[in-house]
């Protein structure tokens, strides 16, 4: 699924990434901890392509994106990769529906169809309820679980996500961990989370550490 293999990163002459091999397998949650600066997001922001590494292979579904260029990669990482961020980054003039939608028209498909699959994913998110509120009108929970569908309309190979309950309180962090787990469940999702939350850390299949810019 996602194999990454001596990953090395610097910016300037401080080195974030020093030799980092992780490979994650289809359905499973992977936690990423470490403190501050350890390197967590560097690695996050690679394997979401949103970064290139200065040396190493990187490949998704035997794929490997570092090779492609500026819009070919766009358009791979729209088709196989979700993200979740801890500010939930809905378009604030569009319903929770239609930010769903988004990257499913940006991707070029059937109108009707992403509107179908978002309907179907804001079900199972139990949002149907609040689907044509705009974001300033809902919680901070109902904020983050459509940014949650947002990132599953194009049914992504992998949703990395970046301390996606750091900005929510503790009821509905553990409604969102909770999620992941349904999903990878109901979906046989893959996950990559960089987390802080211990509890979020521990549910996970696997648990790494990054200290210095190496897995422990």
């Amino acid at each position: 699924m996602v194999e990454a293999h001596d990953i090395y990163k610097s910016f300037g002459e401080v080195a974030v990434l020093k030799g980092i091999d992780l490979k994650v397998e289809k359905g499973e949650v992977i936690s990423i901890v470490g403190a501050s600066g350890a390197g967590k997001t560097t690695l996050l922001q690679i394997l979401g392509t949103l970064d290139a590494p200065d040396s190493g292979a990187l490949k998704i579904n035997d794929q490997d994106p570092t090779k492609l260029k500026s819009a070919p990669l766009a358009k791979f990482r729209n088709q196989h990769i979700g993200f979740v961020f801890q500010f939930h980054h809905l378009l604030p003039e569009f319903t929770g529906h239609e930010n769903v939608c988004i990257p499913g028209y940006i991707a070029g498909k059937d109108q009707k169809a992403v509107e179908q699959k978002a309907g179907e994913l804001i079900g199972f998110l139990g949002l149907s309820h609040v689907a044509g509120k705009k974001p300033a009108q809902l919680s901070g929970g109902e904020q983050q679980r459509f940014a949650v569908a947002r990132a599953l309309i194009n049914q992504p190979d992998i949703i990395l996500a970046d301390e996606p309950s750091g900005n929510l309180d503790s009821k509905n962090s553990e409604e969102l961990h909770q999620l992941f787990f349904n999903l990878r469940d109901e979906f046989n999702q893959t996950f990559i989370l960089v987390t802080h939350n211990e509890q979020l850390a521990n549910m996970a299949d696997r648990k790494i550490t990054i200290q210095d810019g190496v897995i422990l």
